[in-house]
């Protein structure tokens, strides 16, 4: 393909782009292939020759488009949302097309500058103070794993990426019993182990983090010769939306010296309304605080937002220079990649710029709380039934519920129906060991008829 081909095939695309989401209510939510249906139409081998576009497109619709689940579906209710408003799609394809690397402020000023200030809108937008510096991760994974080895660093006295950690004092992590599983793969990458992430017991509506408990913990490790280096807390957990009392555990945090990271991979975007803040009342207080525009706030995936209170922290646990990586230039500058765990870096800030500045500040924070607004209709519909159960309130757009009585084998058969049915997709988890089905809103274009559409679709089937 020459650049004169790419033009026709290129407009081709946003036309069937544009087509394809004014369409997509039209299509089942989850895929409906089963396991090898997809790879059984693949060739075992590579081709020798080349293929026209126009073929290769048609072949995309025969074998890709029947095994895709539709996350930009406004009846993708399942897990949390990975959003691609068009603002950001065609962001992504700008960005694709000029195909920076982003790892030194030489390679991309403009990339570089743009995070910087594109960091500082959202930022402000969330409400916190001026002092926070931010960077734009892949994931919110990659920022827990940042802000561990940070903790890790920090506790030794910076010598654990010197010796290594054979000798060193044992460290422990403090978390809850709700949070994501990238806190513990982050602990298993930094080389601290399992056996030292200490989940603290969940309590309340909100199922947070015990504090007293929390306090015990460490006083008791302290004791035993072990080194405390950090505590995670979270604001809307995966599971239920669990949100941790984060002044309580800022409190602790400050006393004991130790490291805090805020996770609010999903429900950090709702800070940006105002009223939503009581939920993580005390994140300014915390060192490093994450949350994923690609999740809820309209930016295509990857991007998420890590904040730093002190980014020096991160630069001394994670900045390499070799002479081919050093910048040259007056000024002060910034070297993302001393920020990040992979060197290479793509231009992830375009697509909060166009996004932002495609919809405004004002126009994202109606789309969440619609979001919001529709879940909660919709979990206060299903309450009224005396077949239903809302086994957790609403945290935001996040509540879950089952059928009463239903044992969790029957719970998990009702998931498999609804989903494939095909008019929405949900999924299930566990709250207090009991096998639940979850509900969460917030795919960018949902309207409050997908909602009405969930209350009819969820009755019909579990009425059989």
């Amino acid at each position: 393909m020459n650049w004169n081909e790419f033009a026709t095939h290129a407009k081709d695309v946003a036309d069937w782009g544009a087509d394809y989401h004014k369409t997509i209510r039209d299509r089942p939510v989850r895929a409906q292939t089963a396991p090898g249906d997809v790879a059984a139409q693949l060739p075992d081998s590579p081709p020798e020759n080349g293929t026209d576009m126009t073929n290769i497109m048609a072949d995309f619709e025969k074998v890709v488009m029947p095994g895709i689940t539709h996350w930009q579906h406004p009846r993708f209710f399942a897990y949390f949302n990975s959003n691609a408003a068009p603002a950001s799609v065609l962001a992504e394809f700008v960005a694709s097309i000029i195909a920076p690397q982003c790892m030194l402020w030489q390679t991309s000023p403009a990339a570089t500058e743009m995070e910087t200030k594109m960091m500082d809108w959202l930022r402000q937008g969330l409400g916190l103070p001026a002092g926070y510096q931010g960077v734009i991760q892949d994931s919110a994974s990659s920022a827990t794993l940042a802000a561990v080895l940070t903790m890790r660093e920090r506790a030794l006295n910076w010598q654990g990426n010197v010796q290594g950690l054979s000798g060193q004092p044992k460290l422990r992590i403090y978390c809850s019993d709700q949070v994501h599983t990238s806190v513990d793969r982050a602990i298993w990458v930094a080389g601290i182990g399992q056996d030292n992430l200490v989940k603290i017991r969940s309590t309340g509506d909100l199922r947070g983090m015990d504090p007293i408990a929390l306090q015990d913990a460490i006083n008791r490790d302290r004791e035993a010769g072990f080194v405390p280096a950090g505590i995670i807390a979270a604001t809307g957990a995966t599971g239920m939306g669990a949100c941790d009392d984060i002044e309580a555990v800022a409190n602790i945090a400050e006393a004991e010296n130790l490291f805090s990271h805020l996770d609010a991979a999903w429900a950090g975007t709702a800070m940006i309304c105002p009223e939503f803040r009581t939920l993580w009342k005390g994140a300014e207080r915390f060192d490093s605080i994450v949350f994923n525009p690609h999740k809820w706030l309209g930016a295509q995936f990857d991007c998420a937002a890590h904040f730093l209170r002190n980014p020096d922290l991160l630069r001394q646990t994670l900045a390499i220079q070799p002479e081919y990586l050093k910048t040259h230039a007056q000024g002060d500058i910034i070297d993302y990649s001393e920020w990040s765990i992979p060197l290479g870096r793509r231009f992830r800030a375009l697509k909060l710029w166009f996004l932002m500045r495609s919809y405004g500040m004002e126009g994202l924070r109606s789309r969440i709380r619609n979001h919001v607004a529709w879940s909660q209709a919709l979990c206060e519909r299903l309450r009224a039934l005396p077949d239903f159960e809302i086994v957790t309130d609403p945290i935001l757009s996040l509540w879950t519920f089952k059928v009463k009585g239903a044992s969790d084998d029957e719970t998990q058969e009702l998931v498999e129906a609804i989903n494939s049915d095909g008019r929405i997709y949900l999924t299930q988890t566990l709250v207090d060991g009991v096998k639940v089905i979850r509900f969460t809103a917030g795919q960018f274009d949902c309207e409050e008829r997908d909602f009405d559409t969930a209350y009819e679709t969820i009755i019909e089937i579990a009425k059989g």
